[in-house]
C-alpha cells in the first residue's frame, strides 16, 4: 500500500534565507509567544505554514517566537515588501526569555490595519535587557504582515 505525501500549504511564501539556527524549543514545548499552547499548535503552526495568523496580535507573537527559534525566513515573509530587510542577521548569544503584549489597536479579522504595543525581553551577555516597541501591521493579500515601528510618542 503506497503512503500518500501530506499536501503542504503555505499562507505566506518564504524567502530563501540562511539554515535555522539550532532550535531549543521542541514541539511539545510551550509557545515560547506566552500563549497557553505547545509550540506545535501555536506559533509552530504559523512557522510551518499550517496556520495563518488571525489577528495583527497573533502574528506579532509568532514573530516573537521565530526570533527565538531563529526562524529568519517565516519572519521575512511576514514583513511587509515595502520595508522587508533583504535579510537578517541574529545577534550571536542573544537569548529571547518573554513576551509582555502591552496593547493594542485594531488588527483583528475587521480591520485593514493595527497595531501592537509590547515589551519583549532577552539576555546578552549576562545582562538582562528589553526592546519596546509599538508595531504597525497591515492586511496584504488577505494576510497580516509586519510594517514597522511607530516613532515613539
Amino acid at each position: 500500500m503506497s503512503k500518500k505525501k501530506p499536501r503542504k500549504t503555505s499562507p505566506t511564501k518564504r524567502p530563501e534565507t540562511e539554515p535555522r539556527r539550532p532550535v531549543a524549543v521542541t514541539p511539545t514545548s510551550p509557545c515560547p509567544c506566552g500563549r497557553d499552547a505547545t509550540y506545535r499548535d501555536c506559533c509552530g503552526a504559523c512557522h510551518q505554514g499550517r496556520a495563518a495568523a488571525p489577528t495583527a496580535e497573533r502574528l506579532m507573537r509568532s514573530r516573537y517566537s521565530a526570533f527565538v527559534v531563529g526562524d529568519a525566513g517565516y519572519l521575512l515573509a511576514t514583513w511587509h515588501p515595502s520595508t522587508r530587510p533583504a535579510g537578517l542577521e541574529f545577534v550571536s548569544g542573544q537569548r529571547w526569555t518573554g513576551l509582555e503584549i502591552l496593547g493594542t489597536t485594531g488588527g483583528t479579522a475587521f480591520h485593514a490595519e493595527g497595531t501592537v504595543e509590547f515589551r519583549a525581553h532577552y539576555t546578552l551577555q549576562g545582562q538582562a535587557e528589553s526592546q519596546y516597541e509599538n508595531s504597525r501591521f497591515v492586511r496584504e493579500d488577505g494576510a497580516w504582515v509586519y510594517v514597522d515601528a511607530l516613532p515613539p510618542a
